[in-house]
């Protein structure tokens, strides 16, 4: 298959900061309203639906009396770790797949 180069580092570069926000909570959507013909801001935009939804069911699993506190603490950890990597891999235009999340993430049509 043939790969053009050029549009695809166009594409990087024009869908780059969409890319970077949407692995911050709520923020994920705007790709999806203002990008949504930039392949590269959709991949990261829908990782970041799915790291969203996660954080929403940590905030929920968090109001559990006794183990809530300790679900939320290790959820919140864990979701901005990832959600830092993936914006990190997102400026420096890579195309980086989140273990378990990208998969759940490529069955979300748009």
């Amino acid at each position: 298959m043939y790969h053009d180069k050029t549009a695809g580092e166009k594409e990087v570069k024009d869908g780059k900061i969409f890319a970077v926000i949407s692995y911050w909570l709520f923020l994920c959507i705007l790709p999806f309203i203002m990008k949504k013909d930039n392949a590269f801001a959709v991949f990261h935009a829908k990782q970041g639906l799915i790291l969203f939804l996660f954080f929403v069911a940590a905030f929920i699993g968090g109001n559990l009396p006794f183990l809530g506190y300790f679900i939320w603490r290790a959820c919140a950890l864990a979701y901005s770790v990832i959600a830092l990597w993936g914006s990190v891999q997102a400026l420096m235009g890579n195309y980086s797949r989140i273990p378990v999340v990208f998969g759940i993430a490529q069955k979300i049509s748009i």
